[in-house]
């Protein structure tokens, strides 16, 4: 990451790299079926895991999974069966961040943003947390690329599509090394020095205000 360490704000934070796989309904917003979160700290140049989470969620009964979303991802609805719901999951996940400062990190992260603005209830520190979007970052880095999808910024990098493409956690691993290509690159080409700059680069506000603190809870993250 060159840099941008040197910078006290973008050191002190956790970078959580998140991924959903959903359903998509007609008519109706996408129902999440998967999610992963990759929490990353800068530590002597370089980004380090700290924290990892990935779960099932079980969608509601009058959603059923396609034979497309089985070919294209990989899971059944035998799988989801016994998984927990949307928002147990979520809720789960939001209590291991008790150690702010945090950015989300996602490719189009419009559409993690969507997904954890109708859920902002069972995670309300996830829906405050600002956004990075990979793919606004990349955009700022390699102008004129035809596509700036998750799969040609891998091979624009020589980066292999991981085994289990379309599941969150490979997807949540590639994005993260995706990211640190990103950070490193445009810093040498004096995008970036700072968190700011990434912010006005590349950041989404969280959809809803910031929620009351909480009782503190033993973080993974």
């Amino acid at each position: 990451m060159t840099g941008l360490p040197n910078d006290p704000r973008f050191a002190a934070t956790t970078l959580v790299v998140i991924d959903f796989e959903g359903l998509t309904p007609a008519g109706r917003p996408a129902e999440p079926i998967e999610v992963a979160a990759l929490a990353l700290r800068p530590v002597d140049g370089r980004l380090v895991e700290t924290g990892r989470f990935e779960a099932l969620m079980r969608p509601p009964a009058d959603v059923p999974v396609t034979a497309r979303d089985v070919q294209l991802k990989g899971i059944t609805q035998q799988m989801l069966t016994s998984a927990a719901p949307a928002a147990e999951v979520m809720a789960q996940l939001d209590a291991r961040l008790t150690a702010a400062p945090y950015r989300l990190v996602a490719h189009h992260a419009s559409t993690e943003a969507a997904i954890i603005a109708r859920l902002a209830e069972h995670c309300p520190v996830l829906a405050a947390t600002p956004l990075l979007d990979t793919l606004r970052l990349a955009k700022a880095v390699v102008p004129g690329l035809g596509s700036y999808a998750l799969d040609s910024l891998l091979g624009h990098y020589g980066i292999p599509k991981p085994a289990g493409r379309h599941r969150a956690m490979p997807d949540v691993e590639v994005t993260a090394q995706v990211l640190a290509r990103l950070l490193d690159d445009g810093f040498v080409g004096g995008r970036w020095s700072t968190l700011l700059e990434l912010d006005a680069a590349a950041g989404m506000r969280p959809r809803r205000p910031p929620a009351a603190p909480e009782a503190e809870q033993s973080a993974l993250f």
